[in-house]
């Protein structure tokens, strides 16, 4: 399984921006579909964004489309969670996660779809 850690997480004011990373280990990070999920206090782990292995399709939840955006650097191992506008209902610990797959254009969008994941990294949107 592929080792993640994230990074970039912080507090900012409501209408910030953070970019989030999550580095990759091993050689064989281009065929990993990623994902972005969040995970408020006292609150289920909840879908945020995701991105194939190719990096061609991506898929993001309803309340973060045209804010947030996902790419990926397969040469460096890593994907990003750039993050625009934010609002207060953004704070979460938010987790990457990858899933090893032989479809380059498929992603997921589901907690058990994912079997490796990051340690998380706090987002905290002031008012």
């Amino acid at each position: 399984q592929v080792q993640l850690v994230e990074s970039g997480g912080g507090l900012v004011q409501t209408g910030g921006s953070l970019r989030l990373s999550c580095a990759a280990s091993g050689r064989t990070f281009s065929s990993y579909a990623m994902g972005w999920f969040r995970q408020a206090p006292g609150k289920e782990r909840d879908f945020v964004a995701a991105i194939s292995a190719s990096g061609d399709n991506t898929y993001y939840r309803t309340s973060v489309k045209g804010r947030f955006t996902i790419s990926r650097d397969n040469a460096k191992n890593t994907v990003y969670l750039q993050m625009n506008s934010l609002k207060p209902e953004d704070t979460a610990v938010y987790y990457c996660a990858a899933r090893r797959t032989y479809y380059s254009r498929d992603y997921w969008i589901k907690v058990n779809d994912y079997n490796s994941w990051g340690q998380g990294t706090q987002v905290t949107v002031s008012s």
